[in-house]
């Protein structure tokens, strides 16, 4: 499930919880395809109203709201909960699928296999190491830690400590750390860095290594403890800080790196940066203005709609310049 936005950025933000909470319960329990997609479009297009919904007949008024979720709406409001909601999350296959698909590499199916087979919680799944990959098993050893919010000043150290070391190397690197961080955020789930090297191009002919220097680095001076996956591109792993000079221990950490060659770099940068609406925002502003964007570039449309060549881009203000809109700094994307 994705990160909950405030109200501030969705006036309905509780009404999509609860049809969230209703849509994985059939994906993952019910295993119903059907009612999750109908659950997931109805949030869809509640978050993107931009006032309050007021009564079930109003939402009803909306495409993709149907007569029996117009009810829940009501019940919501009236009851301030839904009775449906209230018995799955006392449902017991539901919080054990809940439990397991916090532990990284268990998805929902797994973890409803999990659930037949008698294994319902991580203390569980410690007594049947052997059912797990290695994926799986480093999710289980680091649980716990995984679990807790790393704190603002700590992100900060992580990537002071990581551009350090990556810039020592090799000064041409650009290291940024991505996410709700970028914006500004008081603690992060886990820590995105984005790297790039302007010898590394789309147009490069040799395989990258880039990414596999940093991380090797990293390893040997045993900053990053585990892989979780490791490709030319992108790495997944865990990492821990140093015991600091007063002797505070810091906790383990889930840690990510992609490379992206130097003519994608702000472009990605801006997508992984995020809001997830900030991004929906400029793509239509793109559109209106005949441009297209994506992680990798902004192009402009030609009259039959088909993109042309991606345009030079060297920091983030050329591709607001390009839509015409005005430069919002990454604190100021939340919406």
């Amino acid at each position: 499930m994705g990160k909950r936005r405030g109200e501030a950025d969705n006036p309905n933000a509780d009404f999509c919880e609860f049809l969230l909470e209703l849509a994985y319960y059939e994906k993952n329990v019910t295993r119903t395809i059907h009612k999750y997609n109908v659950y997931r479009k109805a949030a869809s297009v509640l978050a993107k109203h931009p006032v309050r919904i007021k009564s079930g007949a109003e939402a009803k008024k909306l495409a993709g709201i149907g007569i029996k979720i117009s009810k829940k709406i009501d019940e919501f409001i009236k009851c301030g909960k839904v009775d449906k909601v209230e018995k799955i999350r006392v449902d017991e296959t539901n919080m054990a699928i809940s439990e397991l698909t916090k532990v990284t590499g268990i998805g929902a199916k797994t973890a409803y296999d999990f659930v037949q087979e008698g294994i319902k919680s991580v203390a569980d799944l410690r007594k049947n190491l052997d059912k797990l990959n290695h994926q799986q098993k480093i999710g289980v050893k680091y649980f716990e830690e995984f679990q807790l919010r790393i704190p603002r000043d700590e992100m900060i150290q992580i990537k002071n400590f990581v551009k350090d070391i990556i810039l020592k190397m090799d000064n041409n690197y650009k290291v940024k750390v991505c996410g709700s961080f970028r914006r500004g955020a008081e603690s992060s789930g886990d820590i995105d860095f984005l790297l790039t090297h302007p010898n590394f191009t789309t147009t490069s002919k040799n395989k990258p290594v880039y990414l596999h220097d940093v991380i090797k680095k990293l390893q040997q001076i045993k900053f990053i403890t585990d892989t979780l996956s490791h490709g030319d591109s992108k790495f997944l792993g865990v990492c821990r800080l140093p015991t600091s000079a007063d002797g505070k221990e810091f906790s383990f950490r889930r840690i990510d790196f992609r490379l992206l060659p130097h003519d994608q770099y702000y472009c990605a940068l801006l997508s992984f940066t995020g809001s997830d609406v900030f991004n929906k925002i400029m793509r239509s502003k793109a559109l209106e203005q005949g441009f297209t964007i994506n992680e990798y570039s902004i192009r402009p449309l030609g009259s039959t709609g088909v993109p042309g060549e991606p345009l030079p881009v060297t920091c983030e203000e050329d591709i607001f310049e390009y839509i015409g809109m005005p430069y919002r700094s990454p604190v100021d994307r939340k919406a």
